[in-house]
């Protein structure tokens, strides 16, 4: 129900960084292309000539762990409807537990801010005994009108970001040993000890994402939810 899919530019097809020594970095080396497909939606594949987002693989890779944290606590029973809520209709309330919510909030977002008209993409998690352990995933366009939702187990949603994290590693890991047996393309710097030790640490980040503990001040995010989006009254 969600797949993170992508491709990467041949090596001799990547514009160097730099101007008087051009160099290639493992960052610059994740030059591609993207998507995101959920629930049979392309969500950043753009709508009128169904192109995929060009631009450096690695970027989405590093937020998605970077979100993963706090997309795999799960969200209080007491707390799903505000995170389930729309951030416009908050009322203003310049407080610190109100900037503590709306930061918990904003945590469950994948960051998309570098591109133009990109898709505002949110997940969480519940664990209500009824239903089970799920992630919701929802996606608004650049329009802001709220454009789809899929529900799913918890494991298949880590499931699909960890063939993410081996699928682009083990792509990487080709590039990395092709590079160190023929050297850079002509006129080109590549660190090539640099960019193996790189490899063998980014190998390790996903490990890392998974066992990074999250310290949620639930009174003040209450405290903040109760603020922004006050009770109806009895």
């Amino acid at each position: 129900m969600i797949r993170f899919r992508f491709g990467l530019t041949p090596v001799h097809d990547i514009q160097p960084w730099g101007g008087d020594t051009p160099s290639l970095s493992w960052f610059s080396l994740t030059d591609g292309w993207y998507d995101i497909e959920a629930d049979g939606r392309h969500l950043f594949r753009h709508p009128a000539d169904g192109t995929s987002v060009d631009y450096y693989v690695v970027r989405l890779w590093e937020d998605v762990l970077d979100a993963l944290p706090q997309a795999l606590e799960p969200v209080p029973a007491d707390l799903v409807a505000f995170m389930a809520g729309d951030h416009a209709q908050w009322l203003p309330a310049d407080r610190p537990d109100a900037e503590a919510a709306a930061t918990w909030y904003g945590q469950h977002a994948l960051d998309t801010g570098y591109l133009r008209s990109a898709p505002h993409i949110r997940w969480w998690r519940t664990t209500a005994e009824a239903e089970g352990d799920l992630m919701t995933v929802t996606w608004t366009e650049a329009q802001d009108v709220d454009d789809g939702r899929v529900t799913l187990p918890t494991p298949d949603f880590v499931a699909a970001v960890t063939a993410f994290h081996h699928d682009l590693l083990a792509a990487m890991e080709e590039r990395v040993t092709a590079l160190e047996a023929t050297g850079p393309p002509p006129g080109v710097h590549i660190d090539l000890p640099h960019l193996r030790r790189e490899q063998r640490d980014r190998a390790t980040w996903l490990g890392r994402a998974l066992e990074r503990p999250c310290e949620t001040d639930w009174a003040a995010v209450r405290a903040g939810a109760r603020l922004l989006v006050p009770p109806p009254p009895p």
